[in-house]
């Protein structure tokens, strides 16, 4: 299947971890020396105000794309999780 980066710009990204529309894709990006896409960039931003504040972005690795369909890409997204403290016991 080939598809071009405008082709993917229209595709919605969701996550089939919780079922969430993530955003449109905005960047591609590639390794020049083995020329293989590495993953792919979405905003991060989910308000409207998020609009003016620059450099919040998602970067999603090639190896979490499940599906790429003809109007939806089906990326695998875990939240991350805080680290936790052991308490030791008395």
């Amino acid at each position: 299947m080939e598809c071009s980066f405008l082709e993917l710009r229209c595709k919605e990204v969701v996550n089939v971890v919780d079922g969430k529309r993530l955003g449109h894709i905005i960047d591609v990006v590639f390794d020049l020396q083995t020329a293989r896409i590495c993953g792919l960039v979405i905003p991060n931003n989910k308000s409207f105000w998020n609009v003016f504040k620059g450099g919040q972005e998602i970067f999603i690795p090639f190896t979490q794309i499940c599906k790429i369909g003809e109007d939806t890409i089906l990326v695998e997204l875990y939240a991350p999780t805080p680290p936790t403290t052991c308490v030791m016991g008395k």
